[in-house]
């Protein structure tokens, strides 16, 4: 009904209003006595009863008090002859915070029942999104670029040491050259400074258009490898190949523990095609 439903909406914004300006019995009024709410902090099975629910807002308002907002941003109501919900979502912060992280909204859930005709709160549920999760994906990816670009640094600059320290110690590589696989970062090393050692100027690497996933402890990047050394008469040579690396979180960092680098083969000759470059050229 129309009118419940004007009746629920003042309610819960002359409600939301009062918690913005510190006012508990505001805060209080319309609220049944009998009241269950699942708050943000614990306890986790909620406070239940109305002097519990008077004991949450103190700590919530002193925080407040430091400028933080407590506003509707959009109401929805559902309303019958005598229950009725309410879904809700608020912006709950200090400006700081909503300016870093402007989606960070309040959800509110609110349960309430029609008693001597009037509508009163029986239940209230307050939570934020976890977006944790996303946070250390989001960080994590950073790590795995930032490491891919200490290692276009280090080939750069012929630094061995420097393109062996995210190895791990027992990394399997499927390399271009034979054999099928090198196991171990000695292995792995002595390929790479094979590598350096192919021309007597500057060798590159990078993946320009470098793709990576991360999840929890793992990571995985993937890429066309564009390649160039320097040859003696001042030419450069330029290569691409594909590569796939896998990472693992260490005590020291993320490691990779498996890369899987190739060519293309022409399957007409059974030999593998160096020459192919991208359709878009980087």
């Amino acid at each position: 009904m129309a009118d419940d439903e004007t009746q629920i909406r003042e309610l819960i914004e002359r409600w939301a209003q009062a918690v913005h300006a510190g006012d508990l019995p505001g805060v209080l009024a319309r609220h049944s006595a009998d009241i269950v709410m699942y708050d943000v902090p614990p306890p986790h099975q909620g406070v239940r009863g109305i002097g519990a629910y008077e004991r949450t807002w103190p700590d919530f308002f002193r925080w407040q008090a430091s400028g933080a907002l407590f506003e509707l941003t959009s109401l929805d109501i559902t309303a019958g002859d005598t229950v009725a919900y309410a879904n809700a979502l608020l912006r709950c912060g200090t400006p700081e915070d909503l300016a870093r992280r402007p989606e960070l909204l309040l959800r509110l859930t609110l349960g309430l029942r029609k008693e001597n005709g009037s509508w009163v709160v029986a239940h209230e549920h307050h939570s934020f999104a976890d977006d944790s999760g996303a946070d250390d994906r989001e960080t994590s990816e950073r790590e795995v670029r930032s490491l891919h670009e200490r290692w276009y640094e280090a080939t750069e600059a012929k630094d061995l040491d420097g393109i062996m320290e995210p190895v791990a110690a027992t990394v399997v590589s499927y390399e271009h050259e034979l054999p099928l696989e090198y196991v171990g970062r000695d292995e792995v090393r002595e390929v790479c400074a094979n590598g350096l050692d192919v021309s007597t100027g500057t060798v590159t690497w990078t993946v320009p258009d470098l793709a990576v996933i991360a999840r929890d402890d793992l990571a995985v990047s993937w890429g066309l490898n564009r390649m160039t050394a320097q040859q003696p008469d001042g030419a450069t040579i330029v290569s691409w190949s594909r590569g796939t690396r896998v990472f693992q979180r260490a005590g020291r960092g993320w490691e990779m523990i498996h890369q899987h680098v190739s060519f293309p083969f022409d399957p007409d000759t059974g030999q593998a095609r160096t020459d192919l470059t991208p359709d878009r050229e980087h």
